[in-house]
């Protein structure tokens, strides 16, 4: 019984292949008669031709002067009968006697050439072919690229060299592989970071011994072989343990002085920068957590002094900048995390060195400079060193105004004095005016620091940005320069001041009026700038004080406005703020204006998610009020920006129409929620807007297009991809839900989920049969849409299985017999119907693609319902397959013969 049963398992696979081998004959045959088609309409085509060809062409003078031949004369065809002689496709076989007549089917053959032909002698040769474009080399391949590649490494240069230190290099990696088998490398530790450090000095001697012939090679190999050695006492150090810190520490600044050193000796900049990075970083990484300031920044003035000395000898201005960076930063570091009022004593003294260190410097370089430019004014050392310095001795005093009061008062002393010697002194005339600079400013500091910090920064910023006005009128730089600077003191007063006094008022405060002079003025910079053709330094300022209009106010919401209704009052700020920006660009047309209102009109989107994280949705609370701010306001905005003709007026409208399903999307969602809809409900609310707006774009175009008009009808095509790439987005994350539609029962595509993704693939279609679709859409939409549709008749199956066969939605769902039966039996539909409807309208492309997809639902049978043999939905699978392969076979056997025009095209 077994093995009867296999002989009839057998059986039935042979029987059920016979389907598949018969659509592959099929197939093969259909191709064989289009070849054949196209051959024979080629051989007409060419015989139709050659005649007409021969009867156009008028005969040469030299033939019709010429006799006609007489029988039994003896002529060689000329070139030119030869050429005139028209060839045909297929060359008829010799003729026997000269004579004989030529049939009217065949081309036209002159007699001499025909007599010639019969004649017995030599034929002759075939007239001689046109030349023909020379093709294009094929490209060569990656193989070919590499091997070409290596055989020029090895063919071209210095070629024995380049194959010795690859031999040599080969042996070296077999002698170190078999030392290290045989044990003769284990060395103790001790002695093989002494082999590193002699080799690294054998090579420092070598170097310098090379200085003058080689130059370059010669600094690269020091400063390696410095860096080896630092590497090699960093090692020995921390990470094994074999030094003390303090050799440690002692040998590195030996080794960071001899490359100072070596540096200044041979006029070497880049050695020098190597050493100074060294020295500064030197004691981080031999850094035992102690803790101890005062011997940091003791090796930072011994390092400091050294470039002072390097100052006096070299003008090296990105030596200066290094070390002014890495003093005051690494020291602004520690003030930040260690610093406590216990170690005052000890940190001021290094302070003022330092700042006297940084004080000389630009006066040294400025000596250094040739006769010509001596006096250039070091901008950042001039100016940086006293508002660094003055910044951190505040931190140092914990604000106390009065000695900061005396600080300011001695700093505006030094510089008056520094600025009356250099104008007695010859050659320093340039420096002359930032030292005054200076001085008054310092002088004006030392004011307002018996007021409060808000008060001191709102006289700053409008000080400074009267100097800004002050210089771009005057033509001068030094006041447009002193007034930027005013203002960055301004901040840096306002921030130090910040936090102190906590104001019980919102708006009308000290910390909300100072900080928003703060931005006034730099708005009212960039204002003067743009107006004086400065654009780069207006953005500046713009931004500069578009970020303090915005930090103040939020920082205000913050304070006073609970956290559940922030994000609505933010909103409606930046709302505003676009529109003020939009406001003043229909004035005086800025890209940055534009780009403000643009930016504003996005922030609804993430402003939207905060007030749903907050309420579930962004129209609860005061949000119904934030967003009709937001749409007043934004329309108005968009009709400013139409006004100007700007092309980011496109933009700020495409983000403003896609921020309104984005929140309307919300808004359903939470409502199926709250009403305790089914899924498919939710789902839909979700779906809805977008649907609209998709809709709306493609059959009332106007309506969008509002306020800008037709001047929005260029992103018409990009805001139709986004929205049917979000609707497509969406539709396939549908297909894994359940999609319930209670309260109501569930039906078959009149259920919420599915009439969302009809609509959704209505809509596709509909755009890709538009203007507006893309060329890529247009070209495959038939494929594109019939496999979407197949997809979604899959999904309607496995629904219908979920909820009228009461079996779960989970990943079990598929593998059921239910399941794979019905989709066995609706792709059998499918292909029947498709092979049928090809076969009666002419269309190859469907009817094959109802074939194919009959031969799919085969291969499942054989691999996958096989399996369910046993049970009757198995059985039924095979037995529908069976049917409506049988109903296919009597109703559309063979594919059809010819395809209407027009129809190859699109189902091809």
């Amino acid at each position: 019984m077994d093995d009867l049963a296999g002989v009839l398992v057998l059986i039935g696979l042979i029987v059920l292949a016979v389907p598949v081998l018969l659509i592959l004959a099929l197939v093969s045959i259909a191709g064989l008669k289009r070849r054949v088609a196209a051959l024979e309409q080629q051989l007409d085509g060419l015989r139709n031709r050659a005649p007409a060809e021969e009867a156009k062409r008028p005969a040469p003078a030299a033939q019709r002067a010429a006799p006609e031949p007489q029988p039994g004369d003896e002529a060689s065809p000329t070139l030119a009968d030869l050429m005139r002689t028209p060839s045909p496709p297929v060359e008829p076989p010799p003729r026997p006697h000269a004579a004989a007549p030529v049939p009217p089917p065949l081309p036209p053959v002159r007699m001499d050439a025909t007599t010639a032909a019969a004649t017995p002698g030599p034929r002759p040769a075939p007239p001689p072919r046109a030349p023909s474009a020379p093709a294009e080399p094929p490209r060569p391949d990656v193989v070919s690229l590499a091997l070409r590649a290596i055989k020029r490494w090895f063919t071209v240069g210095n070629v024995p060299v380049k194959i010795g230190v690859l031999v040599l290099f080969a042996g070296v990696a077999a002698l170190l592989k078999y030392a290290s088998d045989q044990g003769w490398l284990s060395l103790p530790l001790e002695l093989r970071l002494a082999g590193v450090a002699a080799a690294s000095l054998a090579a420092l001697v070598f170097a310098w011994r090379k200085r003058e012939s080689n130059r370059s090679f010669a600094l690269s190999l020091q400063g390696g072989a410095i860096g080896i050695l630092l590497l090699t006492v960093f090692a020995a150090f921390k990470r094994y343990g074999l030094m003390e810190a303090t050799p440690a520490f002692a040998l590195s600044v030996i080794l960071i002085a001899g490359a100072g050193a070596l540096a200044v000796l041979q006029n070497a900049k880049a050695l020098a920068v190597f050493a100074l990075l060294a020295g500064f970083l030197a004691p981080i990484w031999l850094s035992t957590g102690s803790g101890n300031h005062v011997a940091l920044f003791s090796y930072y003035a011994v390092l400091n002094a050294a470039i002072l000395g390097v100052a006096w000898w070299k003008p090296w201005r990105i030596l200066n900048l290094l070390g002014f960076v890495f003093t005051f930063g690494i020291g602004t570091a520690w003030g930040l995390f260690d610093y406590q009022p216990a170690k005052f004593a000890t940190t001021e003294p290094f302070l003022l060195l330092f700042f006297a260190f940084y004080l000389i410097i630009p006066l040294l370089y400025a000596r250094r400079q040739p006769e010509g430019r001596r006096g250039l004014v070091e901008g950042c050392l001039v100016f940086g060193t006293p508002l660094v310095a003055f910044s951190l001795q505040a931190g140092l005093l914990e604000g106390e105004r009065l000695p900061l009061a005396f600080n300011a008062l001695g700093l505006a002393a030094l510089y008056a004095l520094l600025a009356a010697a250099l104008r007695r002194r010859g050659g320093f005339e340039r420096m002359v005016p930032s030292y005054a600079v200076l001085a008054v400013g310092f002088a004006t500091l030392a004011v307002p620091l018996a007021l409060s910090a808000h008060v001191t920064a709102s006289v700053f910023a409008l000080e400074g940005a009267a100097l800004v006005w002050l210089g771009l009128r005057q033509q001068r730089r030094l006041p447009l320069v002193s007034g930027t600077g005013l203002q960055l003191l301004a901040a840096f007063a306002f921030l130090m001041g910040l936090g102190r006094v906590l104001p019980d008022t919102a708006i009308a405060n000290p910390a909300f009026m100072g900080a928003l002079l703060i931005a006034l003025a730099g708005l009212a910079s960039a204002w003067v700038l743009r107006t004086h053709d400065k654009p780069m330094p207006a953005l500046v300022f713009y931004l500069w004080g578009l970020a303090w209009w915005l930090g103040t106010t939020v920082n205000e919401i913050g304070r006073f406005i609970d956290w559940d209704a922030r994000a609505d009052a933010v909103l409606a700020l930046v709302a505003a703020t676009g529109w003020i920006a939009a406001e003043v660009h229909r004035r005086r047309p800025a890209t940055a204006l534009a780009m403000t209102t643009l930016l504003a009109l996005v922030a609804g989107l993430p402003l939207a998610l905060l007030q749903a994280q907050a309420h579930g949705q962004p129209f609860a609370g005061h949000g119904v009020l934030a967003w009709l701010a937001y749409a007043v306001l934004g329309v108005r905005s968009l009709l400013c920006l139409r006004s100007s003709e700007h092309a980011l007026a496109g933009w700020a409208q495409f983000a403003w129409l896609l921020v309104w399903p984005s929140v309307l999307s919300m808004l359903l969602e939470w409502t199926g929620g709250h009403f305790e809809l089914a899924e498919g409900w939710r789902v839909l609310g979700i779906g809805l807007p977008w649907l609209a707006a998709a809709a709306m774009g493609l059959f009332r175009w106007p309506w969008l297009a509002a306020p800008l008009g037709e001047r929005f009808d260029a992103y018409r095509g990009t805001l139709l991809t986004v929205l049917f790439v979000v609707l497509g987005v969406a539709g396939l994350w549908s297909l894994w839900l359940a999609g319930g539609a209670a309260p109501l029962p569930w039906l078959p595509l009149l259920n919420p989920l599915e009439l969302a993704q009809l609509a959704a693939f209505v809509l596709l279609a509909c755009w890709a049969w538009s203007p507006q679709a893309p060329e890529p859409l247009r070209q495959w939409r038939p494929m594109v849409l019939a496999l979407l549709g197949f997809v979604l008749i899959t999904s309607i199956v496995l629904h219908a299985v979920h909820h009228w066969g009461r079996v779960a939605w989970d990943g079990n769902l598929i593998s059921t017999g239910l399941a794979q039966t019905s989709l066995t039996v609706v792709w059998s539909v499918l292909g029947v119907l498709g092979w049928i409807t090809g076969s009666r309208r002419g269309q190859r492309g469907l009817w094959l693609a109802g074939a194919v997809l009959m031969g799919v639902v085969l291969v499942k049978l054989i691999l996958v319902d096989r399996g369910n043999l046993g049970d009757v939905l198995g059985i039924a699978s095979f037995i529908a397959y069976g049917l409506l392969c049988t109903v296919v076979g009597y109703l559309a056997p063979a594919p059809p013969r010819e395809a209407l025009a027009g129809n190859d095209g699109e189902h091809a």
